[in-house]
């Protein structure tokens, strides 16, 4: 069965998960690198994001990486929010923006940009992102069927997966913790008072000061 699973998805000690004011520059906000600093030496990024192949096993192997590496394992489509794709709001009048990511997404699968404006899909290298205005329930049946039998990755951002988890739809959920206090900005758990409840809940703590907290979905 098709499980909707969150990876990597970093907050702050305040529950902040992105910073205020995403721009081009800064698409975490005033949050800068900081809340993906545990992630960028690991091996994962280092591969993921580098073409040269000596770059593999260049990064960092631990508890970080552990982690990091299940992020692909078994996904075969994506959902994402519009403000994980650009900075952009309202109606799509640059449609030259393909993502923060270049010629060659690290997804290579379909992705589903949830999206309240209409703009034709969009292929770039092995990755298709397809722009839909769907409610979760209805996103999620989407990206099942375009997943081919394996599992849905919920990439974000924090308001989109709040919105999964009110529906109920999460079955499994990576939340890394960082020490740090952000202030302001959005914040992932606003209005999931209980959420523990549905889920099993395990903790690693990391020598790089990060706690990962893992929550899987109890028995229906």
């Amino acid at each position: 069965m098709t499980k909707l699973r969150v990876h990597n998805l970093a907050v702050s000690l305040d529950g902040f998960a992105t910073g205020e004011g995403q721009s081009l520059e800064t698409p975490f906000g005033h949050a800068e690198g900081r809340l993906m600093r545990w992630f960028f030496p690991t091996n994962t990024f280092v591969s993921m994001s580098s073409h040269e192949d000596e770059a593999v096993g260049m990064g960092t192997h631990g508890v970080d990486d552990a982690f990091a590496a299940a992020t692909n394992r078994g996904i075969g489509a994506e959902i994402m929010g519009r403000r994980k794709f650009g900075p952009q709001v309202g109606p799509w009048e640059d449609e030259s923006w393909r993502g923060w990511w270049g010629e060659e997404p690290p997804f290579h699968s379909p992705v589903i940009v949830l999206t309240h404006h209409h703009r034709p899909d969009l292929v770039v290298g092995e990755t298709t992102f397809l722009f839909r205005e769907l409610p979760p329930a209805k996103a999620l049946a989407l990206a099942t069927e375009l997943a081919g039998g394996l599992d849905v990755r919920l990439g974000g951002g924090p308001t989109v997966v709040r919105e999964f988890l009110e529906a109920d739809l999460v079955d499994h959920l990576h939340v890394v913790v960082v020490p740090i206090v952000l202030g302001r900005g959005v914040r992932l758990w606003d209005g999931l008072e209980g959420l523990e409840q549905r889920f099993e809940v395990e903790v690693t703590a990391s020598p790089t000061g990060v706690v990962h907290y893992v929550f899987t979905r109890k028995t229906r």
